[in-house]
Parts: structure tokens; C-alpha cells; sequence
């Protein structure tokens, strides 16, 4: 009995022996671990905050494209896109005229005079502008006139229709036989008689544009081609020629070119002989509506 006590005995002294050993092993390799964390710690360099720097966007120039060139548009004297609007409306491809139309809208065609009157040719003009001036302004006042005695069934109903001066340009009143035979025909331009119209059934028929400088030349030559190879107007062949009276009232004024069958030929699409026989064809003044 006391054999085994002591062996008991034994037991716990060593049980408790081993426990501190472990217990000291335990602390001194914790203190260790401890103490090489620490110089971890000494060894980091810490990260300081910064304060986000902003995004810089740079910007790529393109390379410069020359642009293509623009063309310089023909300054025109007057305006007369308002009288080129009533003739778009008012007036056929063929060149009758809507005068019932017209009348219902002629303080438009009022307000165009107004700029014509405001806007009168002076040295400095071109013959292209002043061409264009005229031939619009004897137009607009030979409408005007119809219109002052609508309805008529043909201008020389009225009375002294190319005498009369109800047009005022500038300072100055006008009449419509001052503009063609004062200014018109003496700008040495025959084919004005086939641009400006009595508004009668035989006279060139009124173009549905307004004469411009930048076209006066093809406008010209449109309105005299035109005219002359209109069958209802001239009848030509190579030997014969029925003529309009218009080539006959201003003989003189084709004869420049150095003749009538010389200008014929230069707008006629039948080839004309020089000892062609002319005659002329009766005159129709019906109004051309």
C-alpha cells in the first residue's frame, strides 16, 4: 500500500516538473515572436496618403484640311430676286401672263419699283448691270400698266401706253419709250428686243426670270434664239423669210452686225441665204395672257 502511494507520488512530481518546462519553453518563444514582429514593424517604411492627382487630357490637334475655295458670287446692283418670285408665278414657260392673278398681288409688284427707284444706275454700273436694270425696270412697268387698266384686251387700248411717265427712278419720271429708245437701244445691244415685251401676242414672250448681270449674256442669247426660231413669230427656210415687224420698226439696229441674214444666222438653226427674200408678218397685239 505504501508502494503504491509513493509511486502516485512520483508521478505528480514529474507532471509537474514537464508543465513548467513547457510553460517556460511557451513564453520565451512567444516573447521571440513578439519581439521579431517588432522589428518587422521597425524595418516597413509606413504609406502615406496623397491626395489623388487630377487626369490630365491631353488634346491631339488634327492636322489643318484646307478647305476647297468658294466661289465669289456676282454682286449684283439691285436685287431683284422679288420680281424674279412674281414672274416664277405669275407667268408660263411659255410667257402667259396670270394678270388676274398679278393684280390680286401688285403692291409686290410695287415694292420692286420702290427698289428700283431707290436704286438707280449710275457711271460706275457695268453694261451687264445697267442691262439688267432696264430691261427688268421696262418689264415691271409695262405689267404695271396692264394692270392699272386690267381688264383690257391689248395694251394699245390704252390710251398713249408708251407715253405715259407713271414710273419715278431717283428724281426722275420715266415712260416706257424713253427706256427703249433713250437708254436701251442706245447701249448698242440688239437682242434687248427680244428681253423687253409690249405684253402683246406677237411681241417675244416674257421671260418667267429676272434678268441678272452674272447672266445677262446666255438670258440674251436664250430670249433671241428663242424668238427668232419660234414658227408663230418667223417663219424662215434657207431662200424665204417671214419676218416679225420687230426686225422691220429696227431695221437699223440689226444691220449693225454688218446685216439682218448675218445676225439671223448667228440664232437661227436653219442656215439662210444672203439673197434670202424677206417679208414681214401682221402684227398681233392681243394681250399675251
Amino acid at each position: 500500500m505504501r508502494y503504491k502511494k509513493l509511486i502516485i507520488l512520483l508521478f505528480l512530481i514529474a507532471s509537474c516538473s514537464s508543465s513548467k518546462r513547457i510553460s517556460e519553453t511557451t513564453s520565451k518563444e512567444v516573447s521571440k515572436t513578439v519581439k521579431t514582429t517588432d522589428s518587422i514593424s521597425e524595418n516597413i517604411t509606413p504609406i502615406e496618403e496623397t491626395t489623388p492627382k487630377p487626369i490630365v487630357v491631353v488634346k491631339i490637334n488634327k492636322p489643318d484640311i484646307e478647305a476647297p475655295p468658294i466661289k465669289a458670287e456676282t454682286t449684283e446692283k439691285v436685287n431683284h430676286h422679288a420680281w424674279h418670285d412674281l414672274l416664277q408665278k405669275y407667268v408660263s414657260n411659255k410667257g402667259h401672263v396670270n394678270y388676274k392673278g398679278l393684280k390680286n398681288n401688285r403692291n409686290a409688284l410695287l415694292n420692286y419699283i420702290t427698289v428700283l427707284g431707290k436704286n438707280t444706275p449710275n457711271d460706275l454700273w457695268t453694261k451687264a448691270d445697267k442691262l439688267a436694270y432696264w430691261i427688268n425696270a421696262y418689264n415691271a412697268f409695262t405689267i404695271d400698266l396692264i394692270l392699272q387698266n386690267y381688264p383690257v384686251k391689248s395694251i394699245k387700248d390704252i390710251k398713249n401706253p408708251w407715253k405715259q411717265r407713271l414710273w419715278k427712278l431717283g428724281s426722275k419720271w420715266y415712260n416706257l419709250e424713253e427706256i427703249e429708245h433713250q437708254i436701251l437701244r442706245k447701249m448698242d445691244e440688239p437682242r434687248i428686243h427680244f428681253a423687253i415685251v409690249c405684253a402683246s401676242f406677237s411681241c417675244p414672250k416674257l421671260q418667267n426670270e429676272a434678268f441678272t448681270a452674272s447672266n445677262i449674256e446666255s438670258q440674251l442669247t436664250l430670249a433671241t434664239t428663242e424668238f427668232l426660231n419660234d414658227s408663230a413669230r418667223n417663219t424662215i427656210s434657207k431662200n424665204s423669210l417671214e419676218l416679225s415687224k420687230i426686225f422691220q420698226w429696227f431695221a437699223k439696229d440689226f444691220k449693225q452686225n454688218p446685216s439682218l441674214i448675218d445676225f439671223l444666222n448667228q440664232y437661227s438653226t436653219i442656215e439662210i441665204s444672203a439673197k434670202a427674200k424677206k417679208s414681214f408678218k401682221n402684227y398681233n397685239w392681243d394681250l399675251n395672257e
